[in-house]
Formats: C-alpha cells, structure tokens, sequence
C-alpha cells in the first residue's frame, strides 16, 4: 500500500479487467486499498459534487445514456455503493433497477427482454443492481438451465452491450469483490443488530454454501464479457471506503470523457429583460 490513492487512468489499469485476459479472483486481495482512509473520503466527496454537475450536464444535452451495472456476493455492498457515490445525483435522471427472480411474463421472453426495457434514455443514468449477468451466474450454480443453454449466454450478452455502446450507451460494469471471511462477519453482523436484522434471509446461508462455485461463474463472466467497449472492473470491497472511493472515481472520469455541454440557447434571449 502506498501513500497516494491512484486516480482516472491509473486507477481505471488497476481495476479493469483487460479483454482476453482470463481472471483468477483468488489472486486479487479484496483488502486492498491502494491508500488512505482519510485521502479517499474525501476523495469520495469530491467526485460527489463532481458527479452532481457532470449529471446536469448529461440530462440537460440529452445526447448520451450512462448505465452502471454493479454485481458481486451477498454484503458485497451494492446497496451501499448506491446510496454513498449516487447521493448527489438528480433522482429525476437517475433510475435503479433492481433484477431478482424473473415474473411469470418475463420468464416467458428471452433473458434479455426485461434487460432491455430498463436501458437508459439518452440524458439519463441507469444503475443495475445486479443484471442481465444473473443468467450467467445463479442459473449456472443452480442448474437451472442446460450447460449448453446457459453458456450460449456470454456471446448474446456480449453483443447486447454493444449495440447499447453503438447507440451512445456508455456502460461501466463493477464487481464488488468481497472476501468469504468479509461476508460472515457482515451476515453475522445483520443478524446481531436489530435495525439490520430485516436484510437476513436464512437463504442467504444456503447460498453462502455455493461460494466457490459462484467464484468460478463469476471468474468466466468477468473474462469472457469484459470488452472493449463494456470492460469489467474488480473492486476490492472488504473496505466500504475504498469501494465507494473507486466506483465514484472512475464513473466520474467516464462522465468526464464525455465532454458533456449545455445545450445552445434559444437565439437572442441574452441581454432579455422579463417584465
């Protein structure tokens, strides 16, 4: 660890997964934090307010959509990781789709179906708890459809995300990577403090049973479907601070790079006096 907490590219290298490559999640220390504490609150804090303007600047050109798609264990901090980096945000351009088992009529279209109708409009931020990702991961684990079937998903999601890449969607993909010691203390935890207590499901502890084979589902959707265009990011999450610091600053430096403006105004009206 060193002293100076990596921003925009630098930071962008460590995380991305890079396309091609094949990801080992045991080699990545879901401690690390690259700095500070206190150099990333407010590091934190900074992006915040950033955000904030760079999204007016987006809703207001209506020229570019933004989605970012956040998955990773149970406690991983997906929740967390909305409420602290999107704080600032506008909720009148902001969207969070949450996707958990498939309703009768959505289970009656292709997986992506229901994916699709949450995409954001141009002008807006989508923010996908979990995703269209699950058809690559619980259905694997649980067997819930054929190998053949399930596998045919990676090139199908691949090619989904590029055609929303291709119509001015720029997409960034977190993954929250927690460690299975983390995950106990956190479950634990729920279980302990009465105002936390309601989040337990005795479920969540028959998942906790096919940890490993979740990392290895995991280990496949981030080195198949990082691209190009869609690359995935690993983000140590044992460290809420770090986590948060990292999502903000990179989606804040792909706003950024948008080189979003205000649109021109009605020809004339400078100088205008209202009566």
């Amino acid at each position: 660890m060193n002293n100076s907490l990596p921003r925009g590219d630098r930071l962008r290298d460590l995380l991305r997964v890079r396309p091609g490559s094949h990801v080992h999640l045991s080699d990545i220390d879901p401690r690390e934090t690259y700095g500070r504490k206190e150099e990333a609150l407010a590091g934190l804090q900074d992006n915040v307010g950033l955000l904030a303007s760079l999204q007016d600047r987006l809703y207001a050109g209506a020229k570019h959509a933004v989605l970012v798609v956040l998955q990773g264990m149970d406690t991983a901090g997906k929740d967390g990781t909305i409420k602290h980096v999107m704080t600032g945000l506008n909720p009148q351009g902001v969207m969070v789709a949450p996707f958990k088992v498939p309703t009768p009529e959505e289970a009656a279209h292709d997986f992506l179906w229901r994916v699709h109708r949450q995409a954001p409009a141009k002008g807006t931020i989508a923010i996908f708890n979990r995703s269209h990702y699950e058809q690559v991961l619980v259905v694997r684990v649980h067997d819930l459809e054929p190998k053949e079937s399930w596998r045919r998903h990676y090139d199908q999601v691949n090619e989904f995300e590029q055609g929303l890449v291709e119509n001015g969607t720029t997409i960034l993909k977190f993954f929250l990577h927690v460690s299975k010691d983390e995950q106990r203390q956190r479950l634990q935890d729920r279980v302990d403090t009465p105002e936390k207590r309601w989040k337990f499901r005795r479920a969540d502890l028959e998942e906790r049973k096919h940890w490993d084979d979740y990392q290895r589902a995991y280990e496949d959707a981030l080195s198949k479907c990082s691209t190009e265009v869609a690359p995935w990011y690993v983000v140590p999450a044992d460290h809420n601070w770090f986590r948060n610091y990292a999502v903000a600053e990179i989606l804040a430096d792909a706003l950024d790079r948008l080189d979003l403006r205000y649109p021109d105004p009605e020809p004339g009206i400078e100088g205008l006096v209202v009566e």
